[in-house]
């Protein structure tokens, strides 16, 4: 194996490592199901507080989290900590019902939304 081949090697693998690190660290993981008429979704959103997250339904299935604090880390020359700033839209697998209670609690670090969906939808009778 050459050189240029072992540094195009070590370059993709060290794009893969960074890649993971974004979406595990920059990107809350999300949990979204359904049961019994409603969408539920939680974000871990550990170290943020209740007053620094909104959340938006854009349209009937697109929801946004944003997330912010103050970095507590100054005068150093390395610094390696959770993010500062998330903002994450994501598109919702069902329509939200918007004109009804739409729900949200913080705790421990988790964000749960509860959203009714709409019902409807009609079944097509396959011959």
């Amino acid at each position: 194996m050459d050189m240029m081949e072992t540094v195009k090697k070590e370059i993709s693998k060290r794009l893969e490592e960074l890649s993971k690190e974004f979406y595990e660290n920059v990107i809350p993981p999300l949990d979204i199901y359904e049961n019994e008429g409603f969408l539920y979704i939680t974000a871990d959103l550990p170290g943020f507080s209740k007053d620094s997250i909104k959340v938006r339904l854009l349209g009937e299935n697109y929801l946004e989290i944003i997330a912010e604090r103050e970095s507590k880390i100054e005068g150093t020359k390395y610094i390696s900590q959770r993010p500062t700033r998330i903002d994450r839209k994501v598109r919702l697998p069902l329509k939200i019902k918007s004109d009804q209670q739409i729900a949200a609690k913080y705790e421990n670090g988790v964000l749960t939304i509860k959203a009714p969906v709409q019902s409807g939808g009609v079944t097509i009778k396959i011959e």
